[in-house]
């Protein structure tokens, strides 16, 4: 630190030039974020200050997170219930706001351990939870925090989870299971029907993580179903800072039973509220106030239209593609496109070196891995287009 403090046009001329390091998402392809609605950065920028790690002394940005969880509870179908536990958050609907899918996993991992645990006596071996091979990395971090054994099941040739090899995975050290709406590398869903089906038989838990899908498929012309209005589904992950167009970091977590919110809590005796059931302790407001402007604002009509624009995106950048031969390894669900391509790796290189196109590849098969955001335009996946054919070409 220095000892006398700079004036802010100096501070202010470091940041922009430091900002230009940044990539600002022109020509991003990779990336399942985006630019944020310009109300979420104002009302973020109102709540600044706000922690909704002490509800009691921010009651407005307690009132929004309420708000927020009550609007993405009707999103994903969850029933109005009870929770006296919860009453210092004020909502009928149980769940919080997170700092993003991660946290979510790792909470809705923590519950399934904590109440697998407290209702039996005592387990032969460590717990398991099985988990498709497409699952975000996050479940490694689970498994190193928590101490559990992670079983990854079989997908199928649409890289849907394999619910035979889910099933052959279950013992009786099993605490829970894991399905995707909306995998990372092919943008998938899991047959989440299926999963709950199986939950339900081996009385376990189903966690969804749909952590990009959650703001995709409910606007879909034909959406698949993944959440609460699925009996067996026990908690979801959703994350409003991705293709829900509020401020990082904005992550959800929703549960269907009260019982589960309590397996998480902490007593917090020097704070304005006598428990937490979060994992961080120090939360944003500025979050909660951004997420509920957003929602508020675009309404179902306005993230419809979001997602009508990006698959068209999607679709287009699939049908010229296949013109020189670029085949998708599945039909696109969503707005993620996986291209069978020849030496994809160093196609990668080739489109950022020579083009400045941020692509990437997925593990197995590897495949070009191409996410169609609100950020991009019909002249983006045009120009792209172009580069690909020359860069094809050339190699």
């Amino acid at each position: 630190m220095n000892d006398q403090g700079l004036s802010e046009k100096e501070i202010f001329s470091y940041l922009e030039n430091v900002k230009s390091e940044d990539t600002d998402y022109y020509r991003v392809l990779s990336s399942m974020c985006t630019h944020p609605h310009k109300i979420a950065v104002e009302a973020h920028r109102l709540f600044i200050e706000a922690n909704l790690g002490d509800l009691g002394l921010f009651a407005g940005a307690r009132r929004l997170e309420n708000e927020v969880i009550k609007m993405l509870g009707e999103l994903l179908h969850a029933q109005a219930v009870e929770t006296p536990s919860y009453n210092s958050y004020g909502s009928s609907v149980c769940g919080y706001l997170t700092t993003g899918g991660t946290e979510s996993n790792i909470q809705a991992v923590r519950g399934m351990k904590n109440l697998a645990t407290a209702g039996r006596k005592k387990l032969g071996h460590t717990p398991n939870i099985v988990i498709p091979e497409s699952a975000h990395f996050s479940f490694d971090k689970v498994a190193d925090i928590m101490g559990i054994e992670i079983r990854r099941a079989l997908l199928d040739s649409e890289f849907k989870v394999d619910t035979a090899s889910v099933e052959s995975l279950i013992d009786a050290n099993t605490i829970g299971l894991v399905g995707i709406a909306g995998n990372t590398e092919f943008g998938q869903i899991d047959p989440i029907e299926e999963l709950a089906k199986l939950a339900l038989e081996n009385e376990l838990f189903l966690h969804v993580d749909a952590a990009f899908g959650g703001f995709v498929i409910p606007f879909l012309e034909n959406p698949c179903p993944f959440d609460f209005k699925i009996p067996g589904v026990t908690s979801i992950a959703i994350d409003p800072h991705k293709m829900g167009l509020s401020t990082i970091p904005s992550g959800a977590l929703l549960f269907r039973s009260p019982s589960f919110l309590d397996s998480l809590k902490v007593d917090t005796p020097y704070l304005t509220t006598k428990a937490q059931f979060t994992l961080t302790g120090t939360r944003s407001g500025a979050s909660a106030a951004a997420t509920y402007a957003v929602m508020k604002h675009l309404g179902r009509e306005g993230y419809t239209k979001n997602v009508q624009y990006c698959m068209q995106l999607t679709n287009k950048i699939v049908e010229e593609a296949r013109k020189f031969g670029f085949e998708p390894l599945i039909e696109p669900v969503m707005n993620v496109v996986a291209l069978k391509v020849p030496n994809p790796d160093l196609m990668r290189e080739q489109l950022l070196e020579k083009f400045g196109w941020n692509v990437s590849i997925t593990r197995d098969p590897r495949s070009l891995r191409l996410v169609l955001m609100p950020h991009n335009t019909a002249r983006d996946v045009e120009e792209f287009l172009q580069d690909l054919k020359k860069v094809t070409a050339e190699l």
